[in-house]
């Protein structure tokens, strides 16, 4: 008599452990690498590591904006294309920040290749960094890797040309600093906390041909606070 009382328990740990080997194969399916914006196409690309995550955006963006899961860098995202406006990007960006509570990460792909020449932009398998841009012996400073504070971090992909930081200095008025970002090598243009001054820095950089994207400062990592060739 036992041991018919004990069936429906040991059915019930039976399909527990099915239901749980399913959930695991589930989770361990490949997320596909982001694909990259089109030409003068702004990408949003939000940060949503768990399915909750994921579903809580859906539920709260309207039909129409198309997304995607997928991987960027290291990061499980949302894929939100089709802004031709910085504005409209920068608009959703905020809302997708305040009502979800995601961070946001906005790229683009320029519509000019100013900067020649240059590989068109990936979000996947992009070439790694062989050496580091060089510093001029007067410009040398101790290595000290540290975290940027909260705030707004606008990266700049050299494609491994360390050559481009003068043109990046020039179009951004400044000294440019050299960045680890999702575990890759990025030039650093602008670290604020103003967001209207990091989005214009980011407009500027699109026209001058570069690839750039704003990121949460808070996971970037300070190499270099001022390269030079």
């Amino acid at each position: 008599m036992h041991r018919f009382q004990t069936l429906p328990s040991v059915l019930g740990l039976a399909i527990a452990g099915l239901i749980s080997g399913a959930s695991s194969v589930l989770a361990q399916q490949t997320i596909p690498p982001c694909q990259p914006p089109n030409a003068g196409e702004y990408l949003l690309l939000v940060v949503s590591p768990t399915a909750d995550n994921q579903k809580q955006l859906r539920s709260a963006l309207p039909p129409e904006l198309k997304t995607i899961t997928c991987k960027y860098l290291n990061e499980t995202v949302t894929r939100i294309g089709g802004f031709n406006r910085i504005d409209d990007a920068n608009r959703w960006a905020r809302y997708v920040s305040n009502i979800v509570g995601l961070s946001a990460i906005i790229t683009t792909r320029p519509t000019t290749a100013d900067v020649q020449p240059k590989p068109q932009p990936q979000l996947q398998a992009r070439p790694q960094l062989q050496r580091q841009p060089q510093l001029q012996p007067s410009q040398q400073t101790v290595y000290n890797p540290q975290a940027l504070g909260e705030g707004y971090a606008v990266l700049v992909d050299y494609y491994n040309r360390p050559e481009l930081v003068n043109s990046v200095q020039q179009v951004v008025g400044g000294n440019v600093g050299f960045v680890s970002y999702g575990q890759r090598p990025y030039l650093l243009a602008v670290y604020t906390t103003n967001q209207t001054e990091a989005y214009n820095t980011l407009q500027k950089l699109n026209n001058g041909g570069f690839v750039a994207s704003i990121v949460d400062s808070r996971k970037v990592i300070l190499l270099r606070s001022t390269v030079r060739l």
